[in-house]
């Protein structure tokens, strides 16, 4: 025969069970909206004037045929090449991101994917040279991890 004490103890563990699986759904709740909340900031901040200046400026104001031809043209002081870094920059922060699974690439997909595409293959030459001449083949790997792990997903 089951007597009292051993009924609430039963009562009691399952409660204890319920409560740590509600905490732990909870969690996992909260950590997708800090990953989501943090997606739609860079989002935001992506659209932002100065950003959108500078891939508008990144993107259609250089014209090069490779690295050198790059560096003959671009290089300081004839023209600044600060807005191609920032966006270089940029997106090099959210592959760190991405690499770390502090954010989802999903949602980071979704929000940037055609932006990231063309950024990368405008850059690419000059990233590729830049790392052979300053001997520093990290030198924008994690934006080149967000491209490659974009392209992944089609």
């Amino acid at each position: 025969m089951v007597d009292i004490s051993t009924v609430s103890i039963v009562i009691a563990s399952a409660g204890v069970f319920a409560a740590a699986i509600y905490y732990i759904l909870q969690l996992r709740h909260q950590s997708k909206m800090r990953q989501t909340d943090l997606v739609v900031r860079l989002y935001s901040a992506f659209s932002g004037k100065e950003l959108q200046e500078a891939y508008f400026e990144t993107v259609y104001g250089f014209e090069f045929a490779d690295y050198d031809d790059f560096m003959k043209k671009y290089r300081m002081p004839s023209k600044p090449i600060l807005p191609l870094w920032q966006v270089c920059t940029f997106f090099d922060g959210i592959g760190v991101l991405l690499r770390r699974k502090l954010v989802d690439i999903g949602l980071v997909d979704e929000l940037f994917h055609g932006v990231v595409t063309i950024v990368w293959k405008k850059v690419k030459p000059l990233i590729e040279g830049r790392r052979k001449e300053l001997n520093q083949p990290t030198f924008y790997q994690s934006f080149e991890y967000l491209y490659n792990e974009m392209k992944k997903r089609g």
